[in-house]
């Protein structure tokens, strides 16, 4: 926390999201045709297979929990998020998360509440998810 300041932005690396893994996750969490079938998909909203928006979020999580460098892990404390666009087969996905408000707790002096804007975009730089978090973060030294 101490070493956290706004304005702090971080990149993580990159994931590959691949059909089977569009249609792995959708059969098991969200079987919605357009998750699951790349015929039937093409005639829906999508026009096209999509990766479900909690596969996007659990990606996303994936991606932030190697790319901040918050002492004792990412704790969430609510938030919102949008999927301006599909993530898509063959996407390669990679998050930029930039610190946009630091709260240091009145009580507990080793805790802060943190305002973090995370996106996380396609190959072409395009926003498939926004996520604007409320994050706990803790003192290096004490947890």
């Amino acid at each position: 926390m101490d070493d956290l300041k706004v304005g702090d932005t971080f990149v993580s690396e990159k994931y590959h999201v691949s059909t089977e893994k569009i249609k792995e996750f959708a059969r098991e969490f969200d079987p919605q045709v357009f998750h699951c079938d790349e015929q039937l998909a093409e005639d829906t909203f999508f026009k096209g297979l999509a990766a479900s928006g909690w596969h996007t979020a659990s990606i996303t999580m994936k991606l932030l929990t190697e790319s901040l460098p918050f002492a004792h892990g990412i704790i969430g404390a609510g938030g919102e998020i949008n999927w301006p666009q599909p993530t898509r087969p063959d996407d390669i996905l990679y998050v930029k998360s930039t610190i946009k408000e630091i709260k240091p707790s009145k009580s507990k002096p080793n805790q802060a509440l943190l305002l973090v804007e995370s996106e996380t975009l396609n190959q072409k730089n395009e926003v498939c998810q926004k996520l604007t978090a409320k994050l706990l973060s803790f003192r290096k030294s004490e947890g």
